[in-house]
């Protein structure tokens, strides 16, 4: 009974003993906070008739101030059936760039392949690569990367989920303009699926959080490597856990203190999907499993981790189950505990959703940036969620 709706409260007094409406007024008191007290907006940020806007978790987001910068995948939209990606496997797929100069509220779209960055090619596509692109061989990087340079962006990007190898790119001017494409070591394994998710040290030092095929080749175990050298060569630093025997992939990390590290993991295990938590108290030499902050999230998406302003832990991630939508979770002290599941939005049309990546605004609002669709058979598109956290 809200207390809201309550035409007479002295007559509550009479319809409940005292300890059950102490109870009462306890449940009203401690529910989960509803979206509308988070007060989410959401804007449509590539959205285009007969398309298929997708992945920006497997791209990356960069952002400086109220400039923010997103990747994405684009193809055309196709009906496969249930349980499928949308996406006709037989057209282009191009990898776009996003980027917003008010904090989310209004975007324009970029395509690096027409500087020729960014090419997309191998059997990660789920459409083909565009007529009469080709991507540049992989160099070796020379290093000379400033990974403290204020303008900097990078992205790492994957060939294949199982086999094969991955290459970075990176620009110093807001990703206007990129440098690359370098090859990444294999490290040992059969194959590196990267998506972007860096941590900055030092001028010459960077961290990158990666998934390597397991020893079958199939995905996925997270690791981390390290360069120390600006970039010139990356060494394998630690698993951060046991080989699963479903998946463990699409690490997103952040640096709570000089040397602690908090990582969230997307995993599956027959028709579970959930997302663990792992910590390094060494900047990443060691891990500790530390929880499950999200123990479903349908049949699975990734999570996007984020540390606040104010210190507090964010974590976005998609719902593929009924009511299908994007969800959060806020921790106050550094993921040792969880609030309860905010429901930023549960209006989507079905399972193909999610992948977030989300940054804080200069205001305190969170952007979280995810692809959507509105109906079953409806195209795919890239949105915003602008929200009070």
């Amino acid at each position: 009974m809200p207390i809201s709706n309550i035409k007479h409260p002295l007559k509550l007094f009479a319809a409940f003993p005292p300890v059950a409406l102490v109870l009462c007024l306890a449940t009203i008191a401690t529910a989960e906070p509803a979206a509308s007290s988070h007060s989410p907006k959401h804007v449509k940020v590539f959205a285009e008739p007969g398309r298929f806007g997708g992945w920006p978790a497997n791209h990356g987001i960069w952002s400086w101030g109220d400039e923010i910068l997103v990747g994405f995948g684009a193809g055309y939209f196709k009906d496969n059936g249930p349980g499928r990606h949308a996406i006709d496997h037989d057209r282009p797929e191009e990898h776009l760039l996003a980027r917003s100069l008010d904090g989310g509220e209004t975007w324009t779209i970029e395509n690096p392949a027409a500087k020729g960055a960014l090419i997309p090619v191998g059997a990660a596509l789920h459409g083909v690569t565009p007529n009469g692109l080709k991507e540049a061989a992989w160099k070796d990087c020379p290093g000379g990367i400033n990974f403290l340079e204020p303008n900097f962006a990078l992205t790492v990007r994957m060939t294949d989920v199982g086999s094969g190898p991955s290459r970075f790119s990176y620009s110093l001017d807001r990703g206007h303009n990129w440098q690359g494409p370098f090859r990444l070591p294999l490290f040992g394994q059969p194959g590196i699926a990267a998506r972007t998710d860096y941590i900055a040290l030092s001028k010459d030092e960077c961290l990158l959080f990666l998934t390597a095929a397991k020893r079958n080749g199939d995905e996925g175990r997270p690791l981390c490597v390290k360069t120390s050298d600006s970039g010139k060569s990356w060494q394998f630093v630690s698993w951060i856990a046991d080989e699963p025997p479903g998946y463990a992939i699409m690490p997103s990390t952040v640096r709570l203190g000089d040397k602690e590290l908090l990582t969230t993991i997307r995993y599956r295990e027959g028709d579970n999907s959930w997302i663990d938590a792992f910590r390094s108290l060494d900047l990443g030499k060691s891990w500790k499993y530390a929880g499950r902050p999200v123990p479903s999230t349908g049949e699975g998406n990734p999570p996007s981790l984020i540390r606040l302003k104010d210190g507090r832990l964010c974590l976005t991630y998609g719902y593929r189950a009924a009511p299908f939508g994007i969800r959060a979770r806020l921790s106050s002290d550094s993921g040792h505990t969880w609030e309860k599941e905010i429901i930023l939005r549960d209006d989507a049309g079905g399972r193909d959703i999610g992948y977030p990546r989300s940054v804080e605004r200069t205001d305190g609002k969170v952007v979280t940036i995810y692809y959507y669709h509105d109906k079953p058979l409806s195209d795919r598109y890239i949105a915003a969620t602008i929200w009070r956290p």
